[in-house]
């Protein structure tokens, strides 16, 4: 049995390079907009698009968990944020 670190994170610029490498890897394109990725050992080895769910991911290794486990995660963030929008809408007053 081994120890192998999950870190689920969101991309940065500094990232562009990796999420491009494993595009190609994948014959697909890179996620844009905001980005969640999933490093095993700080690896990359999947990557989601949190506002449409596209994804990426290593066909050479066992990333299909990952990349379920990342579109959940990015739709929690995007109902997070509509809640967050419509609590802050009940806020303002209202025009007259």
């Amino acid at each position: 049995m081994t120890n192998t670190a999950l870190t689920i994170r969101r991309a940065t610029a500094a990232d562009a390079f990796a999420l491009r490498r494993l595009a190609a890897i994948d014959s697909a394109s890179p996620p844009t907009g905001e980005v969640l990725l999933a490093e095993m050992d700080s690896e990359l080895w999947a990557a989601v698009a949190v506002d449409t769910g596209d994804a990426i991911a290593d066909p050479f290794r066992p990333s299909a968990d990952l990349v379920e486990l990342l579109r959940f995660r990015a739709e929690r963030i995007r109902d997070d944020e509509h809640a967050h929008r419509g609590a802050f809408a009940r806020l303002l007053p209202r025009a007259a």
